[in-house]
């Protein structure tokens, strides 16, 4: 049976036309049936049509009965919206069989829905920045598409990848407590903990709000693009100091990008806001996920249990088959 893709725009108007086209083509000829939503091209100032036509489209898609429904773009829109979604409407949907995808702004829904029902949805690519790649010779990524469809035919069940080497760069009182911070360990971290993060500074912007995921013993995973590390490590603070890491079992930084460091930074990078944190917590925190605003990335199930280990720097989550928006692990 044809696989069912509902493509809408809950966010920012999407600007690029021929991505877009792009993307619809490429999934058609992947041979999946592409339904697109009626505003999926609107426009309303920045937005993909005013706070009432996406909320309109958020609701067509849970009620489309596709097998995935898959955000045109991120930008910014969510938060402002995020009081009118219908969320038992959305988790409804989601066991039927409907998987919810997206990436930056999306991390917004996906973080009230999870608070509101528990529902598990996907961080994953958006239609124009994962399928409608444009130039000369450019494709898809192969891994980022390969994840796709093993969640379109529920076969994904984990991901692996290799950690950055550590590179110790602030001051510390011992080897031992480096040795209990920072280094890593051959063994499960977790077992069964909930998966959950996403864009940090969206994440960070619902601190207080009835849409951020109260998660005790979880894997908080975050990335982030176009923000300085001071600005990551200022964010990471306030999750630090509202006790938010403190309550998980692990943290796991994925792809930090497109910033640009300046001469009076004087050797403070993004590894540096890696050792920051790992001296402030004493939770495992894990780097390199291959997740952000990258052409290679997996797909992660948001809400759903995982299992964590690392071997040396190869780390390994592990979720199972996740079925009607459930883990069952």
């Amino acid at each position: 049976m044809t696989k069912h893709i509902y493509i809408y725009s809950p966010s920012g108007a999407v600007r690029d036309k021929a991505a877009f086209r792009r993307g619809v083509a490429r999934l058609r000829a992947l041979g999946y049936d592409v339904e697109i939503d009626p505003s999926a091209l609107a426009s309303h100032l920045r937005f993909a049509g005013d706070d009432q036509t996406r909320l309109a489209a958020i609701h067509r898609a849970a009620a489309s009965g596709a097998d995935v429904a898959l955000i045109s773009r991120g930008g910014y829109g969510l938060s402002r919206i995020l009081g009118g979604i219908r969320y038992r409407s959305v988790a409804k949907a989601v066991e039927r069989g409907t998987q919810f995808v997206g990436i930056s702004d999306f991390t917004a829904f996906q973080s009230a829905l999870l608070a509101r029902t528990g529902a598990i949805s996907w961080a994953g690519p958006a239609l124009c920045e994962g399928f409608g790649v444009g130039g000369e010779g450019k494709q898809p990524d192969d891994i980022m598409q390969a994840c796709f469809e093993d969640l379109v035919v529920g076969r994904g069940e984990g991901a692996g990848w290799r950690q950055l080497p550590q590179a110790r760069r602030v001051a510390i009182d011992s080897v031992a407590e480096y040795a209990s911070q920072a280094a890593v360990v051959d063994s499960l971290l977790c077992h069964k903990a909930i998966l959950w993060g996403g864009n940090l500074s969206v994440l960070t912007s619902l601190l207080g709000t009835p849409y951020f995921p109260e998660i005790k013993g979880g894997v908080l995973f975050l990335e982030d693009v176009a923000e300085h590390p001071y600005r990551v490590e200022r964010m990471l603070t306030q999750l630090l100091l509202a006790g938010v890491l403190a309550r998980q079992k692990a943290v796991v930084l994925g792809q930090f990008t497109e910033y640009k460091l300046v001469a009076h930074d004087r050797g403070y990078r993004f590894l540096s806001v890696v050792d920051w944190l790992r001296s402030r917590v004493k939770v495992p925190v894990l780097t390199n996920l291959p997740y952000g605003h990258v052409a290679t990335k997996v797909l992660l199930p948001v809400g759903a249990k995982v299992d964590l280990a690392v071997q040396g720097r190869e780390a390994l989550l592990f979720w199972g088959p996740v079925s009607a928006g459930r883990n069952m692990t």
